[in-house]
């Protein structure tokens, strides 16, 4: 996959996630549940700080600092990837696209729109959202990719 179509992830990712983002805002009540399967709901709410409202008692300018230096640094590992590690540049974009979106949010609102949650009756994951989403698929592809990387090479050293 070239360069060019990677990089075309990176915006995608961003449309998408703000797009669904508005329709969240402008069609669900804050913080009423709205039932989709018996365990995933719809529910809007805003997260003040990062992931799982880590470090929300931090300013805003820390946070937006904070996040530009972790998209500067998912850059300078994507820079690094070779042209066979497919599965780790896709995670890069997903990854970047998925922190861009959500800082999209906190420079515009202050908070990060989350609307996405998993629970059961007794329990309840953390509220998220598809920037969320690509963020761990894009980390989880990294993983794979490093793993395939190990193989390949103890394999290899094997010989």
């Amino acid at each position: 996959m070239k360069l060019t179509s990677l990089v075309a992830l990176v915006p995608i990712a961003v449309v998408l996630d703000q797009w669904i983002k508005r329709l969240v805002e402008t069609r669900l009540n804050y913080e009423e549940l709205v039932p989709v399967l018996p365990f995933l709901g719809l529910y809007r709410t805003w997260n003040p700080g990062i992931a799982f409202s880590m470090l929300s008692g931090l300013p805003d300018n820390i946070l937006l600092l904070l996040t530009a230096l972790i998209i500067g640094f998912v850059l300078y590992l994507w820079s690094r990837a070779t042209t066979g590690q497919l599965a780790a540049r896709i995670g890069f974009a997903l990854i970047i696209g998925g922190a861009l979106g959500n800082l999209v949010d906190r420079v515009w609102y202050g908070h990060v729109i989350d609307y996405v949650l998993f629970h059961t009756p007794i329990w309840s994951f953390a509220v998220f959202n598809l920037a969320d989403i690509f963020i761990t698929f894009g980390a989880a592809l990294i993983i794979v990719q490093e793993l395939v990387d190990w193989r390949r090479n103890r394999s290899a050293s094997a010989n």
